[in-house]
């Protein structure tokens, strides 16, 4: 096998998924924004605490429902390559209908429930509050979220990533500039701190929602996807929708879940080594923004060519793109492994958790080089419509292998940080080698 990407195929590869790329990285930079402009309140104590229950919490939900846009991409690229423009807009309108109505249902229960859930979680009473107040705003841009979500996963499904791009880069400065004007009460707008953090997301996700009406109609758009013309409720559509997202959504939930149980059991170890554990996942987080781009590439690349009923095609270039990234998670790895104290200075100046958590990056590094192809053609395989297949993978090798392990080498033997993290490249390289054999070996192919 040719282990270099084909120059015909990874120059289309990169052209869809830098936008994505770039698009993503911008919700990274404005979560680091607002986490400083809290952190400078008064009652920043307070304050940053009340934020992290506040964004966990709206980042279950998000991790749950985003899903609408695996479901909205994989059909659309679909209908794309067939040439069927026309179903192309009825999806996205199906997946509007679909996403505007859950949307409302969620935002009315979390704003009702919103000094509820925060007060469940939180010890302290003024972080309590603190907490409702954000999650009450946060929740009401839910409807908003979710149209974006299904703009999004039309736009993916056509191979107009910079259409997010654009989007991302519009939404996240008008994020930036909401929250600094609501947080500190700039420019005659009441002072609202933390809550002002939640409105001005709000507000930021409603001129997204314009953004992508603004792009839907234009004249060319309007034109070849009809889609207000053709305004219809098909419930074939709506079924599939739910058929491809739901195992997307369990699947993200598991994840978070799993993390979250690993984060919990390196806490048994210790306190710095679970500060440590927590410096090293945000390492980590920001090295997968790339890969979820390539993974959004191979999804429209993989479903366009299905479509086509170009099967081979589809399976070179799920390939192709792994390879391509591939190239990145080892320049990573190598990174990661090679000079990790350096890397954890973006994170946190703390001697001793770097001193902690380099030991750990080092094996995290190793786990990185294989993550691409798992992450990139479990994409191609959800393109083909493959998604309770890959959430399966997830459950048996996050839940099943990765925290039984972290737990067994870290707590049950006593051996440290360092064994509980050899469970994160078994996790790996076993969720990558099942995709890799269903991908290469597996009837995956749509009747």
């Amino acid at each position: 096998m040719n282990f270099l990407p084909h120059r015909s195929y990874y120059k289309k590869i990169l052209r869809i998924a830098l936008p994505a790329i770039a698009g993503l990285s911008t919700q990274m930079v404005v979560s680091l924004v607002d986490a400083a402009m809290v952190g400078r309140l008064e009652e920043a104590q307070y304050a940053l605490a009340a934020m992290g229950l506040g964004v966990l919490a709206t980042w279950a939900l998000i991790s749950f429902f985003s899903s609408l846009a695996t479901g909205t991409h994989v059909i659309v690229a679909r209908k794309f390559g067939e040439e069927n423009y026309i179903e192309c807009g009825v999806t996205l309108n199906n997946s509007l209908i679909a996403g505007f109505t859950i949307g409302i249902i969620v935002a009315a229960i979390g704003t009702f429930f919103a000094f509820n859930i925060s007060h469940f979680f939180a010890a302290d009473p003024v972080v309590g509050q603190y907490a409702g107040e954000y999650i009450f705003y946060r929740f009401l841009g839910i409807p908003f979220f979710l149209i974006s979500v299904s703009f999004r996963g039309f736009f993916f499904g056509i191979s107009k990533t910079k259409i997010f791009m654009f989007s991302g880069l519009l939404t996240n400065l008008l994020n930036v500039i909401f929250n600094y004007i609501l947080i500190y009460g700039s420019f005659g707008a009441p002072r609202m701190g933390l809550a002002g953090a939640g409105l001005g997301s709000t507000l930021a996700t409603f001129f997204d929602v314009i953004f992508y009406l603004f792009v839907i109609l234009l004249p060319y758009n309007r034109k070849r996807f009809s889609n207000f013309k053709h305004f219809r409720i098909d419930y074939a559509i709506l079924r599939n929708l739910y058929k491809l997202s739901l195992p997307v959504s369990f699947q993200n939930i598991f994840i978070l879940i799993g993390f979250l149980i690993f984060v919990a059991i390196i806490g048994i170890i210790g306190t710095v080594e679970q500060a440590a554990t927590q410096a090293v996942i945000s390492v980590l987080f920001m090295s997968f923004l790339p890969c979820f781009g390539f993974g959004i590439a191979v999804q429209t690349l993989v479903g366009n060519n299905l479509g086509s009923h170009k099967f081979e095609l589809a399976k070179i270039y799920g390939f192709e793109t792994a390879k391509v990234a591939s190239y990145y998670t080892l320049l990573l790895g190598i990174i990661f492994i090679s000079i990790p104290k350096i890397v954890l200075l973006l994170i946190t100046n703390d001697q001793i958790i770097i001193e902690t958590a380099a030991p750990a990056l080092r094996i995290a590094g190793f786990a990185q080089i294989f993550y691409a192809v798992g992450i990139v053609l479990a994409n191609g395989l959800q393109a083909a419509g493959k998604t309770l297949f890959v959430m399966t993978a997830e459950v048996i090798t996050n839940l099943l292998v990765f925290v039984p392990l972290a737990y067994f080498f870290g707590v049950y033997l006593e051996l440290g940080l360092a064994w509980a993290w050899l469970a994160l490249p078994v996790y790996i390289i076993l969720y990558s080698l099942i995709i890799y054999l269903k991908f290469l070996f597996g009837n995956w192919y749509p009747d």
